[in-house]
């Protein structure tokens, strides 16, 4: 009796052992906590966003209807503005990258990717996330005639025509500056290039969009307060000179 019975539990806990390996999750597989149903068999649209961090690269893409998700791939070169599909994958709620120091209130974890342009080998503006001119001629996105944000409140606040208009006495000196997001390139030289327009300046004269880098992140359409240091004339090297561009930001939405 007390044979069979030490038989007996022997066979139990080998069989929980057992239980407990096939449960035990991938390591190579991204976390399952928090995921819920699995997304479309295919997810395409617009890239808005784009970040590399963890082996992964984050998207923020607008899909043809216009609503706009988060999608993670196995690291993936993209760029900005282009168009992409990605295959299916799981849909997780309330997704916090420690890499990245964030949570996703929703992201797709897709299995791959079906399609996205070809890399020509160019070199890379790392503000404006597209190849050939660099510089703040590459930089400029061409001016949406939709937006009109009123001029920040208090000392030191301008408008973006107005630091372009006033940068050589603005040089080195803290400013800050409403907008509307229109471009972002993230963790490029260990900072994210933000783009702001609030509607002044023209596309003519190259006054209406504005760079700004920080640590801290923004998506685009956010409306934000930037608060920096303006350089003129500043020059990261290889070919890379801004005009305009206000560094070491804090964001404000």
């Amino acid at each position: 009796m007390k044979k069979n019975l030490i038989v007996s539990l022997a066979c139990v806990a080998a069989l929980l052992s057992a239980t407990a390996v096939i449960a035990m999750p991938d390591k190579a597989a991204p976390p399952t906590a928090g995921a819920t149903e699995p997304a479309d068999e295919t997810l395409s649209g617009k890239i808005l966003q784009t970040m590399d961090s963890g082996g992964y690269t984050y998207i923020h893409l607008q899909k043809k209807n216009g609503d706009k998700i988060w999608v993670a791939v196995t690291a993936t070169p993209v760029t900005v503005g282009s168009q992409i599909t990605f295959k299916g994958g799981m849909e997780m709620a309330n997704f916090e990258s420690k890499t990245l120091k964030r949570t996703f209130n929703k992201i797709v974890f897709a299995d791959g990717v079906i399609s996205a342009p070809t890399a020509k080998g160019k070199e890379v503006d790392p503000a404006s996330g597209k190849g050939a001119s660099l510089g703040s001629k590459a930089a400029v996105s061409s001016k949406d005639t939709k937006i009109s944000v009123p001029k920040a409140a208090g000392a030191n606040a301008y408008t973006v025509k107005e630091v372009f208009a006033n940068s050589a006495k603005l040089n080195k000196k803290k400013v800050v500056i409403s907008g509307k997001v229109v471009k972002v390139s993230a963790q490029i030289m260990g900072k994210n290039w933000i783009h702001i327009q609030d509607g002044t300046g023209t596309s003519a004269a190259g006054n209406h969009n504005l760079v700004c880098t920080s640590t801290e992140m923004a998506d685009v359409d956010d409306v934000v307060t930037i608060t920096g240091t303006l350089a003129k004339d500043k020059d990261f090297g290889g070919g890379y000179k801004y005009v305009v561009i206000i560094e070491d930001s804090t964001i404000k939405k």
